[in-house]
């Protein structure tokens, strides 16, 4: 009868949700396949990174408060920051990630993981550092295996020099909320159309 059934119903969908993995005492569902993981100095990476979490319908997370399990747990990491350490080799975004990407990171199994990256940059103030830290994000998740997404043109920028260009484009969205900041909703908004495009797990 249908009364038998309904219940029959409601017990399935419990059990199911009761074996979905808890990763940072929330399930991961493949409503969950992305997240994006940020550190910021004065705020502005956080609200690009909000601007990219509206477009794509998924989580922001402070990198520093993720832990090991619940990142390795995700499919697809769109991962940001700022340049604080202008000129650096490494440690160049003065934020946690510095911690997180020599200290962290080479314990992690991120083989076949897709990756996209975003960074903040002034493009008049350090036109010969635009966006460094975004480059060391790349390459050091790239060297762990991941596969990278979201390389963008480096036209309607006005910077000399960046680390975090390859190959005459840029290593992922770049934005600049000092002297641009008028174009940033639209550029995340345009991103994540590419990112979607090109296959990205969201």
């Amino acid at each position: 009868n249908m009364k038998f059934t309904a219940i029959i119903s409601a017990l399935t969908a419990t059990s199911v949700a009761a074996f979905a993995p808890s990763v940072g005492g929330r399930s991961i569902t493949s409503l969950d396949a992305a997240v994006v993981y940020f550190s910021t100095s004065t705020g502005n990476t956080e609200t690009i990174a909000e601007y990219i979490a509206a477009a794509a319908s998924i989580e922001v997370e402070e990198i520093g408060d993720a832990s090991e399990t619940e990142i390795v747990a995700y499919d697809g990491l769109i991962i940001g920051s700022p340049t604080w350490n202008t000129g650096a080799d490494e440690q160049r975004s003065g934020t946690t990630w510095d911690d997180f990407l020599y200290s962290t990171l080479p314990n992690l199994d991120l083989e076949g993981k897709n990756v996209a990256v975003f960074g903040m940059g002034d493009q008049q103030s350090y036109m010969d550092n635009y966006c460094d830290a975004a480059g060391e994000l790349y390459d050091l998740f790239e060297a762990k295996g991941c596969k990278m997404f979201g390389l963008t043109s480096t036209d309607g920028y006005s910077h000399l020099e960046s680390k975090a260009q390859r190959d005459g484009k840029f290593c992922g969205l770049m934005c600049d909320e000092d002297n641009q900041y008028d174009l940033s909703e639209d550029r995340a908004k345009a991103w994540v159309e590419q990112l979607k495009s090109e296959g990205f797990a969201f």
